[in-house]
């Protein structure tokens, strides 16, 4: 057989076969759990990552938002809707744009926050539960390092692309 597709293979062949198919693993099983964990958050992990960036970082506006999380516009504006809807966050005119807005978290969105991390790291801790300790932070530093290479050689590059393509369409959420 020369094909190098992982899921061609036979299953006694597919484990530990390609740096893909271990990826892909990790990133089923931590999308499962996590929006699990997140289902109280509005759009789950995408709802998180996007309160992460506005507690944690230093982004401008709605657009370098979108930029950063390289997610659509139109989208983007839908899930910060929903979050506005439940309280977490807000939008402020930007005091150097008066055209732009800030998205900045509430007290209640910080609290929610700090709620969801404590659930998201014991999901990793879950997740990565067959390694010990210090593999598994190591392997959070590598994966981190890898991802922001990635993306500051291709800041296009979306990584909802990535998960629809391991999780397939019908895995992922509607808006």
């Amino acid at each position: 057989m020369s094909t190098t597709d992982p899921c061609e293979l036979p299953a006694d062949r597919r484990h530990g076969s390609s740096f893909g198919w271990a990826l892909g693993m990790v990133l089923r099983r931590w999308h499962e759990y996590v929006e699990e964990a997140l289902k109280d958050l509005p759009h789950g992990s995408r709802g998180y990552h996007i309160l992460a960036v506005v507690v944690h970082e230093e982004v401008p506006t709605q657009g370098a938002l979108a930029t950063r999380l390289v997610i659509d516009r139109s989208v983007l504006t839908y899930v910060i809707d929903d979050l506005e809807a439940a309280g977490l966050i807000e939008r402020q005119l930007d005091p150097r744009d008066r055209r732009a807005r800030r998205i900045v978290a509430t007290e209640r969105g910080r609290q929610a926050l700090a709620e969801a991390e404590r659930r998201v790291a014991h999901v990793e801790d879950r997740v990565l539960g067959g390694l010990p300790e210090g593999q598994r932070s190591a392997f959070r530093d590598f994966a981190g390092r890898a991802a922001e290479a990635i993306h500051a050689a291709a800041p296009g590059t979306d990584p909802c692309a990535a998960v629809t393509s391991v999780l397939g369409r019908s895995e992922q959420s509607p808006r």
